[in-house]
């Protein structure tokens, strides 16, 4: 039986294998005829997936690069980490506070970049990206994604009880999440709404009272309202969903050739590479419709089985949560699972046309280097997180009543077999 780190690194070694497999195919062109060529020489070959393209493409240069971050980040010391960054019992409020609050304008600083006229890359009449010299096109608003998920763990680990404290406790985290998420919803809706929901479940792991987000759910609905009522493609997109077909060739388009393309690849699939709405049809086949490629292509055994892995991947985080007893390492965990298993669900929501229409990519599927590689090393952290609890072995990891300090106590030495036996006889 694999152990979960197998799983995790199974999974995410899958999922990026065949997200660079099929970013490549959806990519494909055909080449045009010239002018004046007639007859039979006039038709174009089928297009074919060449193996040494897809070896040499971007995205399995990126496929690399993630690894390269899964594997670093596998291999860190998170106990050890772990330990040095909890803070000691029963911290002052005020350093927690300070902490939260110094991560949270970190989150901000990197998020105001994509408005730095000298770097900012605006595709599609929205600002998400950075252009650096070096790495190319870079979306912050996947670091404050990620990098909110270590700070909340940090913040809830080192209140322990007393985040079920409301004014005190919880109230700063959720006014930490409302801007962070807030400032990315100025930009990406969907994604604004991915990092709100995936944080509010790991304060509700955490120890946080269900009820109290009720009291946060008026000005999150009235926030939400405005932030939809004041943009027109966004309220047209709510439109499109509710009756794509009122303007088939206008807003109502991309949901109807995105369910299309779902339909049209039937039980058995068109075969890989031999898709047809890629051509011309689908907008954004290779980012936030790959999944409609996969399933004409494919057919229902390949939607299948990427949806069975991500059960699959989710399962193996359940499993390193359930077996983690240090708080801010569970935390982390809880945080990681809730961000993938709620954004590809986001996704298979809008690319089925279950939803409206929404800019959120599947995790390790869709083309992109900033959320693969970040991805990648979040759950290279999770095997890292899994490993040190298999391996203390003979220790018992605990934690103080506060929940923020580390003890390891020894496992009883066992007596060797032949003194047991000399005392026996004796």
């Amino acid at each position: 039986m694999p152990t979960r780190s197998s799983l995790v690194f199974l999974c995410t070694l899958a999922l990026l294998v065949i997200g660079v497999v099929m970013v490549n195919s959806a990519g494909m062109t055909v080449t045009p005829v010239p002018d004046g060529i007639a007859g039979l020489e006039a038709v174009s070959p089928a297009p074919m997936l060449d193996t040494m393209s897809i070896v040499t493409s971007r995205p399995a240069a990126l496929l690399v690069v993630s690894m390269i971050a899964f594997a670093i980040c596998a291999l860190l010391p998170v106990r050890r980490l772990a330990g040095l960054v909890t803070p000691a019992p029963h911290a002052p409020m005020g350093y927690l506070y300070a902490g939260l609050v110094a991560g949270s304008l970190a989150m901000l600083g990197l998020l105001a970049l994509v408005y730095v006229p000298s770097i900012q890359r605006e595709v599609n009449f929205s600002a998400r990206w950075i252009a650096l010299p070096v790495v190319g096109s870079v979306q912050p608003s996947e670091f404050a994604k990620w990098g909110m998920i270590p700070l909340l763990a940090w913040y809830a680990a080192a209140l322990g009880g007393r985040l079920k404290s409301f004014p005190f406790g919880l109230f700063p985290a959720v006014a930490a999440i409302a801007v962070v998420s807030g400032f990315i919803v100025l930009e990406d809706l969907g994604t604004g709404v991915l990092v709100a929901t995936a944080l509010c479940v790991l304060l509700i792991a955490a120890g946080a009272r269900i009820w109290q987000f009720a009291i946060f759910a008026v000005p999150a609905a009235v926030g939400l309202f405005i932030a939809i009522t004041t943009s027109p493609y966004r309220v047209q997109r709510i439109l499109s969903f509710l009756d794509p077909f009122a303007d088939p060739r206008g807003s109502g388009y991309h949901m109807i050739q995105s369910m299309s393309t779902v339909a049209g690849g039937g039980v058995a699939g068109r075969g890989l590479g031999h898709g047809i709405q890629k051509f011309g049809y689908l907008p954004e086949d290779t980012t936030d419709f790959l999944f409609a490629v996969i399933c004409e292509e494919t057919g229902l055994a390949g939607a299948t089985a990427v949806i069975g892995l991500y059960l699959l991947l989710a399962w193996a985080l359940v499993g390193v949560v359930r077996h983690q007893q240090v708080p801010v390492l569970r935390y982390f965990v809880v945080g990681v699972l809730a961000t993938i298993m709620t954004q590809a669900m986001i996704n298979l929501v809008v690319v089925t046309g279950l939803g409206p229409t929404k800019g959120i990519a599947l995790p390790l599927l869709s083309s992109g280097g900033t959320g693969w590689v970040l991805t990648a090393a979040s759950l290279g952290l999770v095997c890292a997180i899994d490993r040190a609890t298999r391996s203390a072995g003979a220790e018992t990891v605990g934690l103080s009543p506060a929940g923020s300090t580390i003890e390891c106590k020894p496992a009883r030495a066992t007596r060797p077999a032949s003194s047991h036996a000399a005392t026996i006889a004796a």
